[in-house]
Formats: structure tokens, sequence, C-alpha cells
């Protein structure tokens, strides 16, 4: 029987400290109302000393442990993430050695908000094809350290978080059903973060103008993801032949409470089907859907042979979704 691969444990972690919108009514002009109206955050957590190879730590230990599955035992590391430790070398090599997984290969993947179904994807395929039969995915972000503090239009809506899953071979009907990328670097200007590569070494120009800072177009940004999740889930459904009605549970890149709402009312689904956190952590980019899908899990919100599906929209642009038969 064909390969397939099943994710057999999961795990989140996010920093202690909590930065409420009454809080931030004191750093910036704005409000919790505002800010409760447009994004429906209420609150997001912020990494003091720990660098992002410390929260995708926590979270491995709770998947690994839900799995059953030693450091040992791991074939290879993907760490999705845009606030790495380091340019070099890999955050993922980083949790290689903190975890002591010897004998895994490791890397990281960059596809901002998208990042963990990217990774999930490539897991995916590597298990599919027989290379490897344990794989660990952690979406990982410390996005407090690129934000503006007086930039009103982006230091509410991101916070820091990790989650990551054990993915492992099986020839059962369970477990990815399928994955699906999309990309379009037209917009890629929509969201980014313009300094410190290549492009735009350090420098004290890049420092004077902000430029290691997310830059957002917001308006541009929500228009273009509600148009366009509408359409990644319905297809994604049609392809797997399953209804909207058969979905035990949708879990959404955590961005703005406006277009989840818009994507399950799209698909007619009530919102007790539909995992929302993003009050508590905000946006926490490639970690929000793992950290998600852990607190579902750990609430027995979905049993054996649930229908979930998974989908994101960030920097890029990217958009991507999967569909799981729990």
């Amino acid at each position: 029987m064909p390969y397939r691969s099943r994710i057999t444990g999961t795990g989140s972690y996010a920093p202690e400290q909590v930065l409420t919108n009454f809080d931030l009514e004191k750093k910036v002009d704005t409000s919790d109302e505002w800010i409760t109206e447009r994004t429906g955050i209420k609150e997001r957590r912020i990494a003091k000393d720990e660098a992002a190879s410390d929260l995708c730590l926590e979270a491995s230990k709770q998947a690994l442990q839900a799995a059953g599955v030693k450091p040992a035992d791991i074939e290879l590391i993907i760490v999705a993430t845009m606030s790495g430790d380091m340019p070099m070398p890999s955050t993922a090599s980083f949790l290689q050695k903190k975890l002591g997984a010897k004998h895994a290969a490791a890397f990281d993947l960059n596809a901002a908000c998208s990042g963990f179904l990217y990774g999930l994807s490539v897991a995916d395929n590597f298990i599919r094809s027989g290379a490897m039969k344990t794989i660990l995915l952690v979406g990982a972000e410390v996005m407090s350290k690129f934000i503006d503090w007086q930039d009103r239009s982006t230091c509410v809506l991101f916070g820091d978080g990790a989650g990551a899953v054990v993915l492992e071979r099986t020839t059962g009907q369970r477990g990815i059903l399928s994955t699906h990328l999309y990309s379009d670097g037209n917009m890629w200007d929509y969201i980014c973060l313009p300094g410190g590569g290549s492009q735009n070494p350090p420098s004290l120009k890049t420092l004077k103008n902000k430029m290691h800072f997310v830059k957002m177009k917001g308006n541009e940004t929500f228009k273009v993801a509600v148009r366009t999740l509408e359409k990644l889930v319905l297809d994604t459904l049609k392809k797997n032949n399953i209804k909207p009605s058969g979905l035990a549970m949708l879990i959404p890149h955590q961005a703005n409470l406006r277009i989840i709402k818009a994507t399950a009312e799209r698909l007619h689904l009530p919102m007790s089907r539909v995992a929302v956190n993003l009050d508590r952590y905000g946006n926490t980019s490639s970690a929000s859907i793992p950290i998600a899908l852990d607190e579902v899990v750990r609430e027995g919100k979905i049993k054996k042979g649930d229908y979930i599906l998974l989908e994101s929209f960030g920097a890029g642009l990217t958009w991507a979704s999967a569909l799981i038969k729990w």
C-alpha cells in the first residue's frame, strides 16, 4: 500500500510575559476597543530572553512525548520561521543540538505565515516517497524582536510562540490527504521586512529608516486574504470530494478574526467548529496553526476519523492548505 504521513504528536509553547491591548494603549495611539474591533486580538505573548530555538525546544518536547518518540528516532527536523536565532546556521540546527537528535538532518523554511503548511507539505512528501519515517516539524516565531513599537498598524498584531508536530509513516487511511501551496511575488511589498538581507544589508541607513522592522499594507492584505482564502478552502475540499459539512474542524491561520469569520461563513461552518485563539496570542505567524492544532487536540475537540482543514495566508504573498483525516 502507498505510504501516507500521520501526525502522531502535537505540542505548543508561548512565553510567560503577556502584553495586553491596555498595555499598548500606554505605548502608542490606540485603544483596546479599536484593536478588538478590527482584529479580534486582546493580548499576545512576548519573549524576553528567549530565542526562536528556545520556543521550539519546549513545543518539541511536548510533541515528542505525545507521540512516544525519542529524539534519536527523528530523521529530519524542519523549522518554519522568519524570525530565527540568526541568519546562519539554521534554527533547526540549534534545535537539533538542544534536543540531542543526533541522527536528524535539519533545515529552516521561510514562507512567513504559511511556513508551517509549506513545511507540512515538504515533510509529507519526504514520508510519502519512502525517504523518511519520522519527522519533527516546528513553526516558531519571535516577531516581537522585529516590530516597531511606535507603529500602531503592526505592533498590535503580532506575538511570539511555537507549535510542533511529529509526523510518522503509515499505510492506513488516516493522515494527511493532500496539501496545496500557492504564491504571488507580485504582491511582495504587502507584508515585508526590507532590511538585513543582501538587497539592503545592515547599515546606519537601514537602521535610521527602520528597515529592520515588519512593514505591512493592512487594507490591501485584508482584501486579498478574504478573497483568496474562500477559494482556497473550497478548492481543497472539492479536490478531496468532501463537502464543507463534513469538516469536524477548520484550523485557520490566526491573523484576523474578521477573515476567519468570513471563511467560516462561506463554508457554512458554525464557529464552534473553527479554532480561534488569536484573542490570546495575536498573530504568531508560522506558529499560529500548530499552536491552535495542539490546543484542539488536547481539549479533545477532534477525534479519530475526523476531517480537519488547515489554511493560511502570509507574506510573499503565500497561501496554503492541508486536509487531514485525523
